[in-house]
């Protein structure tokens, strides 16, 4: 049946559930999922995996992933139902509490020990490299922690050094731009390009000066990618609307600054006429700012006004929020399957989503705002031509249907800034409707779009 279900395009982790379903004992739901409903195998009779490969061999690839993904949810709810138990433990660069990234992070380890009762969540905060392992070694062996999370690449790298040592237990890294995995040491991070790029065309759409300003932490692959994601949506907009916009970039030096990405934002308002600002950037420095001045912002990470009331939709025009535990419950999907051999590499997107406790269907990333979602997270009072309300509509279908990326769209230009190694001005890195594989979009990703410009 692995054959079969590797010709689908099925993971691993996949068959090891579908062989779950099939050991003898039936699962009522799933059985009946794959038994078709009507006039076939009823729920309560067993099914053999002949019955389960003679049934997906007929069926096309969407249904046979349909089929798949519904039932290793269902087992895998089942099995969180038992009495064993299991534990996730988070180590935070930061803290919890009013933050957007390790907010996150936290927020999605709570909706899943909500869904799953028998999984504990335990965590430490503001930890950093030199900490990392004499703390994961202190949740494995006083918390019993099974799943071991580090929350920024920075701090979680050092887990591979000790992933050896505990093989029946999983290691997990935030994934940057070092793509190092082991067969227990698992690299993650979601697609939030996706929901950036869509943000790009409200921002281009914004602005009445035709100036654009980004908060930048400094030249890292993870910036340079969600950045240009957001260059290409705004380049959109200006190509849909006939307009010119510029958008201007200036880096802090690190992820929180409060007051060197204040002095930015006020400068970029102030001296560069920008009427819209955005960040990559972790504190709520550039907010204030757009605040005081009267200026558009374009949030990331999180829903900052849905979910912390900071600011309101006078000032906020969308954002967008990360649903960490897309990726987390596929990893212990694979862990309560016994998977010696889960899938060490996790980029989900707007195609991948979570049912949670209350039946509430989330996708990994998505624009939100004041707790709404898709264009009616747009505010209310942001004045957006129907043209580009209709493009962030159909293109975040697409992408919710896996059939759509602004990397494969696009061509994908140098501006020569970025890191060091940055291909020269003008170099076609990636031509359109060429889509970068996910190591390449961590690995290479290292320049700044055609057209954004630098200030010192």
């Amino acid at each position: 049946m692995n054959n079969l279900l590797d010709e689908k395009g099925i993971s691993v982790a996949m068959a090891v559930i579908i062989s779950v379903i099939v050991t003898g004992i039936v699962v009522g739901v799933a059985v009946y999922m794959v038994s078709g409903g009507e006039d076939q195998v009823t729920p309560e009779e067993n099914v053999t995996a002949e019955d389960v490969e003679t049934f997906l061999q007929e069926q096309d690839d969407d249904t046979v992933r349909g089929v798949l993904g519904a039932a290793s949810q269902d087992v895998l709810g089942q099995v969180l139902q038992q009495p064993r138990e299991m534990t996730l433990a988070i180590e935070h660069f930061s803290v919890v509490e009013g933050t957007t990234w390790d907010g996150a992070h936290y927020r999605g380890a709570q909706r899943l020990t909500d869904k799953y009762p028998s999984l504990e969540y335990v965590y430490r905060e503001e930890v950093g490299p030199d900490q990392t392992n004499p703390f994961a070694e202190e949740l494995i062996s006083e918390e019993s922690a099974d799943i071991i999370v580090g929350s920024a690449e920075f701090m979680g790298l050092p887990l591979a050094d000790i992933a050896d040592d505990y093989p029946d237990k999983y290691f997990v890294s935030i994934l940057a731009s070092d793509v190092t995995t082991k067969r227990n040491f698992i690299r993650f991070f979601p697609r939030q390009y996706q929901a950036l790029y869509l943000e790009g065309l409200i921002a281009g759409a914004l602005t009445d000066t035709g100036n654009i300003g980004i908060v930048s932490a400094f030249p890292t692959i993870q910036v340079l990618r969600r950045e240009g994601a957001f260059h290409l949506g705004v380049k959109k907009a200006e190509e849909i609307l006939g307009k010119d916009v510029t958008i201007y970039k200036q880096y802090a030096g690190d992820w929180f600054l409060p007051t060197e990405e204040r002095n930015i934002a006020e400068s970029l308002v102030t001296n560069h006429n920008c009427d819209v600002l955005t960040q990559q950037t972790d504190s709520g420095s550039p907010l204030d700012v757009a605040e005081e001045e009267g200026v558009w912002f374009v949030g990331k990470d999180m829903d900052v006004v849905g979910e912390y009331g900071w600011s309101d939709t006078s000032t906020v025009a969308v954002s967008f929020d990360t649903r960490w535990e897309v990726g987390y419950e596929k990893m212990i999907a694979d862990y309560y399957t016994g998977n010696p051999d889960p899938d060490t590499f996790l980029y989900p997107g707007m195609s991948d989503a979570i049912t949670l406790a209350d039946g509430s269907t989330l996708p990994t990333v998505d624009i939100q705002n004041n707790n709404k979602i898709g264009v009616n997270a747009i505010s209310p009072e942001a004045e957006i031509p129907d043209e580009i309300i209709a493009e962030v509509e159909e293109k975040r279908d697409l992408m919710m249907k896996g059939v759509w990326d602004p990397f494969y769209a696009f061509e994908l230009v140098s501006n020569g800034t970025g890191m060091e190694d940055a291909p020269e001005k003008g170099t076609v890195v990636w031509e359109a409707g060429e889509m970068p594989a996910k190591v390449n979009l961590f690995r290479d990703f290292n320049f700044d779009l055609e057209g954004i410009e630098l200030v010192d």
